[in-house]
């Protein structure tokens, strides 16, 4: 059964969310980019809520969006690229509501870290080489907080072995420490100032399974100790089914799916989730082929018409090269057993389906 849902499937009255419990909302957000060829739209009207104190998934092969996504959030979208259009709210709970897209550089700026942190793709390498560890805390919590020097420094050792590290790594240079540790490091700098919200881009890249086990562990346990919300950005659906409370699956700069972790693991309903989660390898259980996506993610420079992902899909229909499916709520007896609804994008619901409508 389909039932009718907004755009953003939110409620907002003049930049004011009348539910508590949402930490941010995307409505509509568009990031594109100029280029010799023309107009690249890398994330075309993208709509979310992101609740407080969860952990929600982004999933999605490369080049799908992902970390333009994240990156317009913190207003980081750097020329050729611009945010086209769409609006960002943020609701701290130290402030009142903020527009993350009108807000002046100077209040974004007091924001930043205190409230709202990032864990860069390729964190590991963001660390200066030539200041110690404990520097690079004070640089950071100096410039966000009315802390003084010697503040700074006295909270360093704490926060090191709130990430499993020992006190006197703060002496030491990036250098002189391993890949885990690195990314320990940028994890406990991002959580100094305990910010309501942490984007982390592919926290666990260019980590080994064991180190990953551990940042996968860290985030989690940091969450609920702290109480912090985070964005997690990866490809890895196995990082997603070990960390995420729910996953928002983004496909050619829109999102095709979005649910409980454990309904869309369980019951995956659009073709490209389905896909995603088939190509994981199993442990144990009847040994199978593996099949994975056939083609290739188009250029964003000319998005294919109708549903994106007809040209890789294997139910296609005619109405899927012609008409743009919209993301509708889907209930069915495994989604009233889960604790939120499940959002998907394809035509297989509305075509077999009860109908339903799209309120814009």
């Amino acid at each position: 059964m389909v039932k009718s849902n907004n755009a953003s499937h939110m409620t907002k009255t003049a930049g004011k969310s009348t539910d508590e419990s949402l930490l941010l909302t995307i409505e509509d957000l568009k990031v594109y980019y100029d280029t010799v060829s023309g107009v690249s739209k890398a994330v075309d009207s993208v709509s979310l809520r992101i609740k407080r104190g969860e952990i929600l998934g982004i999933a999605g092969e490369s080049g799908c969006g992902k970390s333009t996504l994240t990156t317009a959030l913190l207003r980081l979208t750097q020329r050729p690229g611009y945010i086209a259009g769409g609006a960002i709210h943020f609701y701290p709970q130290e402030k009142g509501p903020i527009d993350l897209l009108t807000v002046s550089g100077e209040q974004l700026r007091a924001i930043r870290w205190r409230n709202l942190s990032y864990l860069p793709q390729g964190s590991m390498n963001s660390l200066n080489p030539v200041l110690r560890i404990a520097d690079q805390f004070c640089d950071a919590i100096l410039e966000h907080s009315q802390m003084s020097r010697r503040e700074a420094l006295n909270i360093v050792s704490d926060l090191l072995q709130q990430v499993g590290l020992e006190p006197h790594v703060a002496r030491m240079y990036p250098h002189e420490l391993s890949g885990g540790m690195k990314q320990r490091v940028t994890i406990a700098m991002a959580i100094a100032l305990r910010p309501d919200l942490v984007i982390a881009d592919e926290p666990t890249t260019a980590l080994d399974v064991h180190n990953q086990r551990i940042i996968i562990q860290m985030l989690s346990e940091l969450r609920d100790k702290l109480r912090m919300t985070i964005i997690l950005v990866t490809h890895d659906m196995a990082v997603h089914a070990e960390l995420a409370d729910r996953i928002a699956v983004m496909y050619a700069g829109t999102l095709v799916e979005v649910g409980d972790v454990r309904q869309i693991f369980k019951a995956p309903k659009h073709p490209y989730t389905q896909g995603l989660i088939n190509s994981i390898p199993q442990i144990g259980g009847q040994r199978v082929r593996m099949e994975g996506i056939r083609g290739n993610t188009p250029s964003p420079r000319n998005w294919p018409a109708g549903c994106r992902f007809h040209t890789r899909c294997t139910h296609v229909m005619p109405e899927c090269r012609e008409k743009v499916p919209q993301l509708l709520t889907i209930a069915n007896e495994q989604d009233a057993q889960s604790k939120q609804p499940t959002l998907v994008a394809c035509h297989l619901y509305t075509q077999f389906g009860a109908g339903g409508t799209h309120d814009n």
